[in-house]
Order: C-alpha cells, then structure tokens, then sequence
C-alpha cells in the first residue's frame, strides 16, 4: 500500500539497551536500621512529616473558621517556631556530617541537597512574615497563610523523599555499618545539646511502639559503649515519659530488650531521669544551696572568664602570624587554621548565647547583634584569605598575603575587646542587680547548653586551661547547682571533660586543680566524699551515688545513678573513643570522649553556629557557605554575561516562573468566579502543565543524560529528575482538583441562574453544606498552586545555580548547539505553536532576538525557517529573505522550492502567468547559477519553471470554464471509495471523506498521487483552499471537518494537517516542523526525532547515529529517487548514507558494499571468514605464491599490501577482504 502524501517513513533502526542500574529505588530503605543505622533517619522524617501535616491542618482550620480572632494564631505560631527550629537543626547538621562525608566517596550528590536546605530556610521565612503580619484579620492573609503552610509542606516532603531515593542508599552502598553508626553519632553530637532534649522525646511521639523499639536498638548500636554516654542520650530519649515506681523495673526490661542489659546488671539500682525523691531532692538542694554565698556572689562574672580565654587565644593567633611572616616557615598554617576555626565557633557561639539568652534576660532592648554580625563577617572574610592563602601555598603566597593575615587578625582582635569592654560595662552591672546568683548561674548553664556536644568537648577544657584552680572549681561548682536534676549525667560528662586540661605549654593532659576536678570540688563540702563520677566505682556512703527512698510497699525508691562499674575490658575496647589521663592523687579519669572531633569521614565545620545565628535574627546563610566550595560558584561568576547556547533554557525558565505566578495570584480568585474564568483559569493551567512536562521530558532525556555522561558529573542530575516525577504529581493533584471544582460549580449554577456564587448565599441558604466544600475544595486548591509554585522556583534556582554553570566547563558551544537541536528535534510542531508564544510574551524583545537566533543556528540545515513563516505573524516571525547559505530545495513541489531557493521574488502560478518571456527567463538563469543545488534537483526545477506558462494558461482556462457553467457542473461531484464493498470513503491511497480541489487545474482529486497520476504537471497541495464532502457532496473552505448543517460537523480524517492539507483516517501521522511536511509515525518525541545535521527524521532506536549534513537530501543511489520527500520507508546504512528499504533488500541479494562510498553494509565476520578458508585450500601457481599487491581497504581507508590473488584481497590491519588493488 502506498504510504501518504507527504507523511514520510522514519528511518528505523536497532533499539539499544537502556542501563537503568544507577536508578535508584526505595529497597535500601526497606532494609532495618539495625543493618543500616543511617535508616535511622527515616524516623526522624516521619516525625517531621507528621508535625508538617499537623502544622497545616492547624493553619487550615484557622483560615476557614471565621470565628476564630487574630490572638488564636500564638498557637500556631509556638508550633511552627518549635518545628522550624528542630528541622533547621536537623538540616544543618545533616549539611555539617552527613553530605560532606558523602560527597568525599560520591561526588556531585550534596550540593544540591545543601541549596534546597536553603531554600526551605526561605520558605520558613516567609511564613513568619506572615504569623507576624497585622492582616491576619482578613481573609486573605489567613488562606495565604494556610497555603504556605502547605507549600513548606510539599517542600520539606519532597526533599525528604529524595534523601531516602537517593541518599540513603547510596551511604548504605558506600559506608560499612560502622561507618554509618559513626556518622548518625556524630549528627546526634552536633546538634545543640538542648535541641537534644527537646528533640529525641519529641521524636518518639510520632513512632509507633515497634518503631520506638527499632529506633532504641539502633541507638545502642550507634552511642558508643559507654555507660555514662548511654544514660546521657537515653536520658533524653526517655524524656519524662518514666514515672517513678515504675520506672526501674520498665527501664530495666527496657534495657534488656536493647541490649543494654549491662547498664543494670552491676546494680539494682538504676538511673532515673524524673527523680522524685524527697530525699534525693532534699539533699541535692542542700548541696546547691549551702555554699552559694561562700563561694560566688556574682556567677554572671563567669563571663569575664569566657572573655579572658577568647581574648587570649587571640592574642595567641596574632603572635603565631606574626611568627610565620617573620619566620618565612609555613608548615603551621595547617595548624593556625584548626585554631582558627576553632576559635571562630567559640565566638560565634558565645555571641548566639548572649543574643539568645543573656540580653533577652537583662532587657529587651539591649542588643549586640550589629556587633556580633560584624565579628563574623570579619571571620569569614579571615578564613577566606586563609583559604586562599592555603590553595596557593604551592606557589609560595606573596608577601602581601601574610601582611592582609596579620591586619586581618590584629583588625579582628581589636574589634572584639572593644566589644568585650563595652558588654562588661553595660551588661554586667545590670545581670548583677536584677538577678539572684541561682538566676544568674541558670542563664550561664543555658548559654553553654546551645552547643552541641562535639564543641563542648573541646571547649570546656579549653576554658578551664586559662582559668586558676579556684577558677576552675568555681565555674564547676556554678555548674552543678546551676543544673536541674535530670542533668545529672549530662554534668558529670560535663565535669569529666574539665578535668582533661590540656597544658598550654607542653600539651600533655593534667588536671587543673590538682585532683579531678569534680572530685576536687567536694572538698569544700565539710569534707564530704568526693562527687566525681568519672572515678572508677563510688564509695557506699557517697551522698550522691547512694541517696535512696523508702517505698511504702518497701522496695528501693529511683536514684541518681546505681553504682557505676566499668571494667576493664570495657575500658581497652573504647581506647579510640574515650581518654584517660593520670592526676597528681594518680587516679585516672574515666569520663568517656565522645570519639567524634577527630572523625576521618570528613565532618567538619561551623554550619550549625551559622543556623543558630540565622535562627536569633532572621537572616540566611550564605550559599556560598564553607562546606562546599565548588568550581561552578566560580564559573557563573566569571561568566554571567556570556551568551550560550544553553541559556535557551533560561527563557524557558522565565516563561514558566512567570506562569506559575500568575496560577498562584489567580487561584484566590476562584472564590467567587463565574464559569468564564473557572473555565480560562483551567486551561491556562493545562497549557502551563503541557509545557513543563515538555520541557522536563527534555531535561530528563536530553540535558541531564549528556551531564551524566562527562565522567567528573555523574549523579549530578539524579536529584533533579526525582524532582521531576514529584512536580508532575503536584500537576496531577491540581488538575484532578480542578475538575472536581468544576463539577461543583455546574452544580451550584444548575440551582441558581446567577453566574456568581456570592449571589447564590442569598437565595440557597439550604445548600451551605455544598458552599463549604466548595470553599474547602478552592482552599485546598490554592494550597497546590502556592506548593507547585514553591517547588518549581527552587527547583529551577538550583538547576540555574548548579547545573547551568557545568555546561561552560564541560561543553563546547559547538556541543550546546547540538543538545538545543536534540532538544528542539525531539518537540512536535503542536508543542511548538503552543510553546513559541508562550515563551515569547515573557521575554524582552532583545530577549526574543538572542533565542531566535540560537533557534535559527539549530535549525540552520532544515526547513523551520518556512514552516515558522507559514503559521506565526509574532513579533519574532522569522524574514522571508535567505543568504546563499541557508538555501535548501526540499520542498513537495517545484513551486515550494522556488520559494526557498529564489531571493528577490517569491513567484506563484498567478505571478507566472503575469510574468513575460524575459521575466520568466530571467528567474530560471537565477535557478541555473546557484550552486548551492544538487544537479538533479535543478534541472527538475528549470524544467517545471520552461512548462509553467502553459500549466498556468489550463489552470485560466480551467477556472474560466466553471465560472461560466455555474462553478460546478463540470467538477464531478461524486464520491470515491477506499473500499467500495463496506462503502469507506477515500481512493486506493488514502482513506478520507472529502476530495481535494486542486489550486492548479480547477478539479476535484482524492489525493494528490490521483492528481499526478492522470495529470501532466503536479499538484501543489499547499495551494488547496477548497475541498469537497463526499457525504454531501457540498463544495466547501478546507478543514477538518464538515461545515456543512446536514453532516453534523463530520470529520474529514482522524488526522488532519492545516500546512500540508493532508488528510489520513488510517495511521499515525505528525507534522515535522523541520521537514516541514508530513511524516508517518506518532510524533517528535515519542517514536521519532529530528536530526538537525542530517535534516532527517529519524527513529529514537538511532540517536546514537552517524551524522552527516543534509544526508537525505539525495537521491536513492539505486532507484534516483529523491529521498527526503518519499513516501516510501527509508533505511539508514552504517556509513551514514540512504537508500530505499525496498531497494537495500534487492541490492545486497547480490552486493555488500555501500554503493556511494563502498564501505560495509554491516558485519562481514563470517562471510571473510568462509573467504579465509576457501583461500586456505587453493594453492597459487609457484610463481606467484611470492608475490604481494598493494591494495587500499575500503573499511578502515588504510593503505597496505596483500599476497597475489586475481579476486581477493585481506586487509592487514583489520582484516577485511572489501579492498581494491592499486
């Protein structure tokens, strides 16, 4: 069967093998977290998932109850900080040990995860600027408010969705068990210790009893095996869950079903964290009150001690530069920088606790901040030049550089005791006259609680390192009475590190009061045992290890601790995590390290001091943070004015952004809206959605397969094609959303005549219940479009922050232009005629220039340029002139390719027939002398423009004729049959309902092969104006259906093409907008793309194909005909040439060389293989079994020599026999 007029066969061709190995799925996560402890983290995603759903049902109720006042919002306002505060913890201290551990084994996986960090930072502010607005009264505020509840909802969830896609199992691939207990402790260390508190009994809300279970064991496989660490994080595991009398025998079954079984086994006595004793309390109190006067008047002069040791370590880091410039000897920097960094979280720290804490405390108006946001800009601009300096250490830094370092220093350090002199003189007095000395030591403990137990490790004996032994014992002593009961543990680990004093001077360990310092303490007690846990085992009559409480039913009563045993296996075992040192009295130290400070899996850095600070006064970190410095930050800096090729996604980028604004202002609309707008308001969101899923499916297919396939890149784009699938979810959500609203509409306007529904409260007050939902349903709504908005501007920041910048580093511009193409090849022509306006009204006309002629230099080999003219009258519609260079004759007809090839006149059959002898002599010499036409081609055009005077005189003649019978008679107005059995309209070519008039001869055909068959010059089917029903049999303007009243808007074909006028009620069929005709198949994009250096379509099995200019547009090497617009099915040859399928099969019955170059049809193998062994068996005539010839071999175009044969000839290189001699 013939194939359609102008709908052209895809060249076929082998599908290759899709490697979906580095797809990743959610197997990982069905695995337990006692295999895996990182899975740990999916509780914690549970528990913030469900406080997400609750935050939003919170904000949704408020929006909707109109009852409800502006003072309801604290509530919701107390939550929504609480949750911001744990999940910007959680955030960063993922940021701070997880994904730098990650990225040192798996590259390119972090980053992205940091920046939507950042982004969801954003989207908590803005809410707060909304929880914080005096709007909250109008209805508005409130339903904007409950929809950015939702968008920080979908945010957070979807981000929490990739990390376990692609996260979770790739440290589960990459980390042994250890390795991952090791790095889920170190997240647990660095959040801030009363974050802690708060955080893990907040956790176990959200659990069930069996994954509260799970989440237990695993925490046993993941603290370290010490007890007192163990009791210090289950401590606060438990919270105040344990009651009292039950809780012994509970915590101690508890501990035997976690394995913690030897925590009770070396006493009855176990620790309890809501001890209720009467006793026990009586005598703690006792010992926090007895000695307060005698020791400390003022505990807030603690301070001055936190000022003393910051001002000397940095006069210690002056005088180490000053030592390296002088010195010329730069193997400190290493350790310089350590101090540093290690100085700079002090600070910043100290200054968060101050900010946080002491100042709110004195007066609300007293405040630092612009100080303290100093003091770190200072620092990060010392550690950047410390970086610098580092990174050029290979190439001796300069002079300069040590002189900035020193004025850095001597700048930081003179800025900060100003500082300290004027917090001492106008804090300190107030702190000392408006609070208790058991107030004041309060507020010194909650400052040190907001660090997080890895910092306060190092700097506790840090501190007590610049303090005298009486002002060690002090800052202990305030310690303790400062703590409330519960702390108990926390400050014996506390006290521990205190006594790990390491000497300024020779660095060993001591400790600073001569005994532990603990222990040393409670000498001051009237000679009471010494309270230091960290000894080996207590004394019976210790006070404060024996305190017990006589039950009424006579069982022992909860305690501070049992007797704390620790052995010695258990002390060799964890050398690697604990530390232990003699003191003078030559008892050792026992308080477990927590064996994270000195991790080899990469953590390291000060992101959490950042969030605090972002969280005390609003503001954001920086993007360009310390963790992760890349090359791309560089790159998009230096060329953030270069035009690439690429930057066409930007536009896009701008049409959506831009669209997706208008979604989120109109979806508040749809309150009260008539069916007009509710009908605009869906069909410009289905328009948005079709796009964008256009151009995600170009990224997906296109652009990120080409990022994954540079080596250095891989896994770089994952994140973003999970993005993707979760976005189009979103889409999915809203649009069935919409088409519920609709219903609800019809059903609302079916009872009231009225096209608002505010009139229809008046008179149906007896269908609220459906008002309700419709309200509900648009709150909801409007949710989605905020959420869709969210995600998409974040995921399109961080695409352009991230991936875009890769594309200059990575990539020529000549390899830009060929993903466009791609991208630009694989986009149908319906997609197109949507897309190009679309994108255009959001763009400048420089804008518009600048991607059309990207576009133009994609297209440069096709027909786009005509296909463009045909249809678009836009302000970017693309001149009808075209340079010598851009010619291309691969039109239908003879008169489509003199529009493309003829500059200065564009002639139709009505300017040929105007045209004299000399005019038309005229324009075939102009055909004559281009030389940009194939030879065939030219003469088939100079011979059509020497018979047009003729053709044109029928067609008058023709025209002349039906004018005078009444424009009809003679036209034959009778219908045709594909199959006249069943009566199906249609001739043996095509099956239609209509006939077409033909613009060159006046009469009716079904198709233009019937035309051309009976005719002696060709039908141009692009002149078709009119056609003919064959149902009733009237004559009528072209189109897809009938216009007729008595056919009921019949359709002509299933397929109809409006620039070809082609008609097929049978098969598959598009439009190629760079072919610019019909071609058989189910679109660009779908089964077929357009190469746009061969200017052919091409099947998806052949992306990966060999590419060669304008290759179809030739002639069949074995029937001459002409390829491009055949309707005959094409076949591609491995050396990049064309032929008819039909003429490849007759051919290499008998040949298997490419007839144009003579290359290989395909693989020879076996075929040179049976040549092998028939030459084995002849044997040549003597003289000639010495003689060699000299051959050139046709495959691998390499010159060579060959034994004698009279046929056949092998290559020695690489062993083909399709030689020639020469």
């Amino acid at each position: 069967m013939a194939m359609p007029d102008g709908a052209l066969a895809v060249i076929n061709g082998t599908v290759n093998a899709v490697d979906s190995s580095s797809s990743s799925s959610m197997t990982g996560l069905k695995k337990s977290p006692l295999k895996s402890p990182i899975l740990i983290f999916s509780f914690f995603h549970k528990a913030i998932r469900s406080a997400l759903d609750g935050l939003h049902r919170a904000a949704l109720d408020f929006a909707t109850n109109q009852q409800a006042a502006a003072s309801d919002i604290k509530p919701l306002f107390d939550r929504c900080h609480f949750l911001r505060t744990i999940y910007q913890h959680h955030c960063n201290a993922e940021d701070e040990v997880i994904f730098p551990a990650l990225d040192i084994r798996v590259k390119n996986v972090a980053r992205t995860y940091f920046l939507e960090h950042e982004g969801e930072s954003l989207l908590f502010d803005q809410l707060f600027r909304l929880l914080n607005s005096n709007l909250l009264e109008e209805e508005g505020c409130r339903r904007e408010l409950a929809s950015c509840t939702g968008a920080l909802r979908t945010s957070i969830s979807q981000h929490m969705f990739k990390e376990e896609e692609q996260v979770f199992p790739l440290v589960i691939e990459n980390f042994s068990f250890k390795e991952q207990a090791s790095l889920v402790w170190q997240f647990l260390c660095s959040l801030p210790v009363k974050m802690m508190a708060e955080f893990l009994p907040w956790l176990a809300l959200y659990v069930s009893s069996d994954e509260h279970q799970d989440m237990l064991k695993c925490l046993c496989s993941v603290i370290p095996e010490e007890k007192l660490l163990q009791q210090v994080v289950f401590g606060w595991m438990e919270g105040v869950k344990i009651k009292c009398r039950s809780c012994i025998n509970d915590t101690k079954a508890h501990c035997e079903n976690v394995g913690m079984h030897d925590l009770t086994s070396c006493s009855e006595k176990v620790y309890c964290v809501c001890e209720t004793s009467k006793t026990g309390k009586r005598k703690w109190m006792e010992l926090r009150v007895d000695h307060t006067t005698s020791h400390s008047s003022c505990p807030i002069d603690e301070i001055l001690l936190w000022h003393k040791a910051i001002k000397q370590e940095l006069i210690d880091l002056t005088e180490a530069v000053r030592k390296i410039q002088l010195s010329g000897k730069f193997s400190d920097l290493s350790a310089f920088n350590g101090r540093l960094h290690f100085i700079t979280e002090v600070c910043i720290f100290h200054s968060i606790a101050e900010d946080k804490v002491i100042f709110p405390a004195i007066d609300a108006e007293l405040s630092f901040l612009d100080e303290h946001a100093d003091e770190e800009l200072q620092f990060g601009k010392l550690r950047s030049l410390m970086e610098g300096i580092q990174n050029a250490e290979a190439n001796s830094p300069s002079t300069e550089d040590y002189m900035k370092l020193r004025s850095h220093t001597e700048q930081i350090k003179a800025t900060i005791l100003k500082h300290f002199d004027n917090e001492e003189a106008q804090v300190l007095p107030l702190a000392r006259k408006h609070f208790s000395p058991q107030r004041q030591r309060e507020l010194l403990y909650e400052s040190l609680r907001l660090m997080p137990l890895k910092l306060i490790e190092s700097v506790i004996p840090w501190l007590v390192g610049f303090l005298s032994e009486e002002e060690a014992k002090l800052f202990l002593l305030n310690m303790y009475m400062a703590a409330p009961t519960t702390d108990y543990a926390l400050i014996t680990l506390f006290s521990g590190w205190a006594c790990k004093t390491k000497s300024r001077n020779d660095g060993s360990f001591s400790s600073k009061t001569g005994l532990c310092s603990a222990r040393k303490l409670s000498d001051v007690e009237n000679n009471s045992p010494s309270f230091c846990l960290c000894v080996p085992s207590f004394s019976p009559e210790n006070k404060y290890s024996s305190i017990q409480q006589d039950d009424s039913r006579g069982s022992s009563g909860p305690v501070k601790y049992g007797k704390l045993e620790l052995r010695d296996n258990d002390v060799s075992s964890h050398a690697g995590t604990k530390e232990s040192f003699t003191s003078p009295d030559n008892q050792i130290c026992c308080v477990p390290g927590l064996g994270v400070n000195a991790s080899h899996l990469g953590a390291n850095s000060f992101v959490p001091a950042k969030s605090l600070r972002s969280l005390s006064n609003g503001s954001v970190p920086s993007l360009n943070s310390s963790l992760f410095v890349w090359e791309t930050d560089i790159v998009s800096a230096d060329n953030g004015f270069k035009t690439r090729p690429i930057d066409n996604i930007f536009k896009f980028h701008k049409a959506i952004c831009k669209d997706l604004e208008h979604i989120d202002v109109e979806s508040g609309k749809l309150f009260d809206c008539d069916e007009n707008f509710l009908r605009r308001f869906t069909g410009r969101f289905r328009l948005l959605w079709g796009l964008y899923r256009a151009h995600s499916n170009a990224e997906d297919d296109i652009v990120f397969p080409a990022l994954e396939s540079k080596e250095t890149l891989h896994n770089v784009s994952h994140s973003y094609t999970l993005d993707h699938k979760q976005e189009e979810k979103l889409f999915v959500d809203i649009s069935f959303g919409l088409s519920e609203l609709t219903q609800l509409h019809e059903s609302l306007n079916n009872k009231n005549s009225s096209d608002h529904i505010t009139s229809f409260y008046s008179d149906y007050s007896g269908c609220s219940d459906t008002i309700q939902k419709y309200n509900e349903l648009v709150t909801k709504i409007q949710g989605m479009c905020k959420s869709i908005r969210v995600t998409l501007d974040q995921h399109i920041f961080r695409e352009e922050l991230e991936l875009w910048p890769l594309f200059d580093v990575h990539f020529s511009v000549e390899e830009q232009d060929k993903i466009v193409g791609r991208i630009i090849g694989t986009t149908g022509a319906e997609v197109l005629q949507s897309m190009l306006p679309w994108v255009t009204s959001a763009l400048s006309q420089e804008e518009q220039n600048k991607m059309m002629d990207t576009w133009k230099q994609a297209t440069k080999n096709t027909m786009f340029k005509e296909w463009l003219n045909e249809w678009w009258e836009g302000p970017t519609s693309i001149s009808n002139a075209s340079t010598s260079s851009d010619r291309v004759s691969l039109g239908a007809d003879a008169f489509d390719n003199l529009d493309q090839n003829l500059q200065a006149f564009r002639p139709g059959w009505k300017d040929i027939f105007r045209m004299n002898q000399n005019e038309l002599e005229s324009e075939i010499r102009k055909v004559s002398r281009d030389s940009t036409l194939d030879p065939r081609r030219k003469s088939y055009l100079i011979q059509n423009l020497l018979t047009s005077r003729w053709i044109a005189s029928q067609q008058k003649s023709s025209k002349a004729t039906t004018d005078e019978f009444g424009n009809g008679d003679l036209l034959e107005r009778s219908p045709s049959f594909h199959d006249p059995e069943n009566k199906i309209f249609g001739c043996e070519h095509y099956r239609r309902n209509c006939k077409l008039l033909a613009a060159c001869c006046g009469k009716l055909f079904s198709c233009r092969f019937c035309h051309d068959k009976v005719s002696d010059h060709s039908m141009d089917r692009k002149a078709t104006t009119e056609m003919m029903c064959m149902c009733c049999l009237q004559l009528q303007p072209i189109g897809p259906v009938c216009a007729a009243p008595s056919c009921g808007g019949l359709s002509m074909a299933k397929y109809y093409c409006s620039i070809c006028k082609f008609f097929d009620d049978e098969r598959s069929v598009y439009h190629c907008p760079f072919c610019n005709i019909c071609r058989l198949g189910k679109g660009l994009g779908v089964d077929s793309f357009h190469c746009m250096q061969c200017n052919c379509c091409l099947s998806m099995q052949l992306v990966d194909h060999q590419c060669q200019e304008k290759s179809l547009e030739t002639n069949c090497p074995i029937c001459c005909d002409f390829l491009f617009t055949s309707s005959t099915s094409v076949r591609a040859l491995p050396c990049g040439h064309f032929m008819h399928s039909t003429c490849f099969q007759a051919y290499t019955c008998s040949h298997y060389t490419c007839p144009i170059c003579r290359k290989s049809l395909g693989d020879m193998a076996v075929y040179f293989g049976m040549l092998d062994a028939l030459l084995a068996s002849e044997e040549l005539p003597e003289e000639y079994q010495n003689r060699r010839q000299d051959i050139l071999c046709n495959d691998c175009d390499k010159k060579g020599t060959a034994p004698f044969h009279w046929l056949y000839h092998k290559c020695g290189l690489c062993g083909s026999y399709n030689t020639r001699v020469i």
